[in-house]
């Protein structure tokens, strides 16, 4: 399998790397998340190793890893899934993951699509189906728009829970 495009911006960040995720429901024919709905629970580092391994050699470095995710409430059982894994997969790696719900980032500037931002240089979007099926991802090396891009992510950050402090109703 060939590996995503956005590993080697992970390898190359010197400073910051900031993910936004907007949907409510993702890859609906993920066997992780098929497992988990079944009942059937797994250690997320080791599901997702390549993914664990990745994110701790990029924050061993010193860089910050940030992930904020806006979601309706109440949540839905995709978000239930990211929220249980996020503990054993991101967290542990070394992330920093907060919660927003919609209701209070009505508000707020918020951009169209997923993204990723590295050292307030490259931008990477994530484009999805109407289903949550990965479509493609865009990249964009245009300092200018990472940093509209990291602004509008700043306020969102600001006004996001931790995940530790973020209850599922």
């Amino acid at each position: 399998m060939t590996e995503p495009a956005t590993y080697e911006l992970f390898r190359a960040a010197t400073r910051s790397a900031i993910h936004l995720e907007l949907r409510d429901s993702y890859t609906p024919e993920d066997p992780s998340w098929r497992d988990w709905r079944e009942g059937r629970r797994f250690d997320p580092a080791e599901r997702y190793r390549t993914w664990f391994d990745l994110i701790s050699a990029t924050t061993a470095r010193g860089v910050s890893v940030h992930r904020a995710r806006i979601v309706a409430e109440p949540v839905t059982d995709y978000i239930r899934f990211e929220h249980d894994l996020t503990p054993g997969l991101n967290l542990a790696a070394g992330e920093q993951v907060r919660w927003l719900s919609r209701r209070r980032a009505a508000d707020l500037l918020v951009p169209g699509c997923d993204f990723w931002a590295f050292d307030d240089s490259v931008v990477v979007f994530n484009h999805f189906d109407g289903n949550g099926d990965w479509v493609n991802e865009e990249r964009r090396d245009d300092s200018a728009l990472a940093h509209r891009l990291a602004t509008a992510f700043a306020a969102i950050w600001e006004r996001a829970t931790p995940h530790n402090q973020y209850r599922l109703d």
